[in-house]
C-alpha cells in the first residue's frame, strides 16, 4: 500500500486555512478535523510499516530548487514513525480538549488560535518526514513561528518576556543550524558531485574530520536549545508559566523531541567521526540535565515547572541514549522519547484539572482534597505518575532500562550517576502527586469527580500509556533495523578506538537484551 506522504503533511494547515475563513465557531471543529485525519493516516502507516526494512517506506521525492540541489523528500523510517505517531495522537488530544473547553484560551480570536494550532502541527510532521537537510531546517525553523504567536497572543502574565527569550534563545540556534546546513551541503559537493542536501547523498560524501567537527557543534546547540538542555534552557521557565495549557502539551510532548530526532537523523549519520570525539562532552550535558532537571523539579512548587523541569530531565535520558553510540541506547532514546510524550501531555491536562478544582491556582500547595472524592482523576493521576517515575512494569520503564544498558556498555560511571535521576524522578513525581491529590481540601478547592468532557480527551490517553507498558515490543520492533544501520559507522570507529568504554560487558548486554523486550 501507498500513500502520499504531503495529503498527511499538509492537511492540518489546509483545514487551519478553512477555519480562517468559516465562521468563529467553525473555527475549532475544522481544525479537530484536520488533526484527526492527520492522525488516521499517521495510524495507517504505523499498520503497514515493514519493520523488518531498514531504509526509507512511502517516500516522496521531487525536485524543488534544482539550481540549489535542494529536494522535497520525505519518507518515514524507524527513526521517525514513533514521532508521526505521537504528534498525530497529541495534536488531536490538544486541539479536542481546547475544543471542549468551557472557558477556552481560544475563545479570544478563535479563528488565529487554531490556525496556528494547525500550522504548528504541518511544520512538526514536515520536520519529522523531511528527507533533506535543506527542507528539514525550513520547517525545523518554522515551528517556532505559531508557538511565537500563541504564546504572545494567548499566553499568561509575562507573555512577552517568555515569547522575547523564547525567540532570542531558539533564533540564535537556528542561525547556527541554518550556517552548518549550507556548509555540510557546500563542502559535500567540492570536487564531481552535484550540489545536494538529499539525507541520502550526504551520507555518501562523508566530510573531512576538521569539517565535521565545527559543523558537528553547531547542529548540537541549535538542538540542544529546542530541548532544551541545562545549562541553554534558559528561556523554557517564563515560557513554561506563560503557554496555554493545550499549546505547552504539544509543545512539551513533541517539539522537544524533535531536537532529539535532529541528532539521531543529522549529526550520527552525516558526522561519525565528531560523534565520535565529542561523545563524552554531550554525555556530559545529559547528565548534567537529568541532575539539574531533577533537583530543580523537587525544589519548585508550581506544577507546570515542576514538568517542565521533569522534562529537562527526561531529554537527559534521551541525549544520553543517543550519545551511548550503540543500538540499544538509540533504540531506548526513540522509546523514550515516545513514552514521554505520551506522559506528559495527559500530566499537563490533569494540572488543567486541577487548577481548575483549585480555584485557578496552580501551585501543588493550593490543591488537594480529591484523592477520595474525584477517586476516578486520583486513579488516572496516579497512572501517570507511576509511568513518569519509571516503575518496573510502566511506559517508561523500559525505555530508560535500554538507554541504561546502552550507556552501561560505554561509560559505566556515567550509567550508575545517570540512575541517580531515576531515584530523584520519584521524590518529585510523588511529591506532586501527593500534594496535589492528597492534600488537605483548601478554602477555594472543589473536590469534583472527572466529567465525561475531560474524560474524552485523557482516559483515551492513559490507556494508550498502559497499552505501551503492557506491549513495548511495539516500538522496539519497529525502530530495531533502522536504529542498528544509523549507529554502525559510529559504533565501528567506536569498537576501534583504544582503551574503548566497558567492552568486557558487550555479552551482558547481549543476555539482557531479550529479557528487555519480551517485558
Amino acid at each position: 500500500m501507498t500513500l502520499h506522504l504531503s495529503i498527511m503533511l499538509w492537511l492540518p494547515l489546509a483545514l487551519g486555512v478553512l477555519g480562517l475563513l468559516a465562521p468563529p465557531r467553525l473555527a475549532g471543529r475544522l481544525a479537530l478535523v484536520g488533526s484527526g485525519l492527520a492522525l488516521a493516516y499517521a495510524i495507517t502507516y504505523v499498520v503497514d510499516f515493514d519493520s523488518a526494512a531498514p531504509g526509507l517506506q512511502y517516500v516522496t521525492d521531487e525536485t524543488w530548487i534544482g539550481e540549489l540541489g535542494i529536494s522535497y523528500k520525505l519518507g518515514i523510517d524507524g527513526l521517525n514513525l514513533l514521532l508521526v505517531a505521537l504528534t498525530g495522537i497529541l495534536w488531536f488530544a490538544s486541539t479536542l480538549w481546547a475544543n471542549l473547553q468551557d472557558r477556552t484560551h481560544a475563545a479570544d480570536r478563535p479563528r488565529l488560535f487554531y490556525f496556528h494550532m494547525a500550522l504548528a502541527e504541518t511544520a512538526v510532521l514536515g520536520a519529522l518526514l523531511a528527507q533533506d537537510l535543506a527542507l528539514f531546517v525550513v520547517f525545523f525553523d518554522l515551528m517556532l513561528v505559531p508557538f511565537f504567536f500563541l504564546t504572545g497572543m494567548w499566553g499568561r502574565a509575562r507573555r512577552v518576556q517568555a515569547t522575547m527569550k523564547l525567540v532570542i534563545y531558539t533564533l540564535v540556534g537556528s542561525l547556527l543550524m541554518l550556517t552548518a546546513a549550507i556548509a555540510t551541503g557546500v563542502l559535500a559537493a567540492q570536487g564531481d558531485p552535484a550540489l545536494s542536501f538529499a539525507f541520502s547523498d550526504l551520507a555518501q560524501r562523508p566530510l573531512a574530520e576538521s569539517s565535521q567537527q565545527w559543523i558537528f557543534l553547531f547542529f548540537a546547540a541549535a538542538f540542544l536549545v529546542k530541548m532544551p538542555a541545562f545549562p541553554l534552557h534558559g528561556w523554557m521557565p517564563d515560557a513554561y508559566r506563560s503557554m496555554p495549557l493545550p499549546v505547552l502539551a504539544v509543545f512539551s510532548g513533541v517539539l522537544s523531541k524533535v531536537a532529539a530526532y535532529g541528532f539521531l537523523r543529522v549529526t550520527l549519520p552525516l558526522f561519525p567521526a565528531a560523534s565520535e570525539q565529542f561523545q563524552m562532552l554531550l554525555l556530559l550535558i545529559a547528565l548534567a540535565s537529568i541532575l539539574y532537571g531533577s533537583a530543580m523539579a523537587f525544589t519548585t512548587t508550581e506544577a507546570r515547572l515542576i514538568l517542565g523541569y521533569s522534562s529537562v530531565a527526561q531529554l537527559g535520558f534521551i541525549t544520553l541514549g543517543i550519545f551511548a553510540l550503540n543500538a540499544q541506547g538509540a533504540q531506548g532514546a526513540i522509546l523514550q522519547a515516545f513514552n514521554h510524550g505520551l506522559v506528559v501531555a495527559p500530566a499537563f491536562f490533569i494540572v488543567a484539572l486541577l487548577a481548575a478544582r483549585a480555584g485557578g491556582s496552580q501551585d501543588i500547595r493550593d490543591m488537594g482534597g480529591v484523592g477520595m472524592r474525584a477517586p476516578v482523576l486520583a486513579s488516572l493521576f496516579l497512572i501517570v505518575a507511576f509511568a513518569t517515575l519509571a516503575i518496573p512494569g510502566s511506559s517508561n520503564f523500559v525505555g530508560e532500562f535500554y538507554i541504561l544498558l546502552g550507556v552501561f556498555t560505554e561509560k559505566i560511571v556515567i550509567a550508575l550517576v545517570a540512575a541517580a535521576g531515576v531515584i530523584m524522578a520519584a521524590f518529585y513525581t510523588l511529591r506532586l502527586f501527593i500534594t496535589s491529590v492528597h492534600n488537605r481540601t483548601g478554602a477555594r478547592v472543589e473536590s469534583r469527580e472527572l466529567t465525561l468532557r475531560e474524560g474524552l480527551v485523557l482516559v483515551p490517553l492513559v490507556l494508550l500509556i498502559v497499552a505501551i507498558a503492557l506491549y513495548p515490543q511495539f516500538g522496539l520492533k519497529r525502530s530495531e533495523a533502522t536504529v542498528t544501520a544509523v549507529t554502525a559507522p559510529v559504533a565501528t570507529r567506536l569498537a576501534e578506538r583504544p582503551g574503548r568504554g566497558l567492552t568486557q560487558y558487550a555479552p551482558l548486554a547481549e543476555t539482557a537484551r531479550p529479557k528487555a523486550q519480551t517485558r
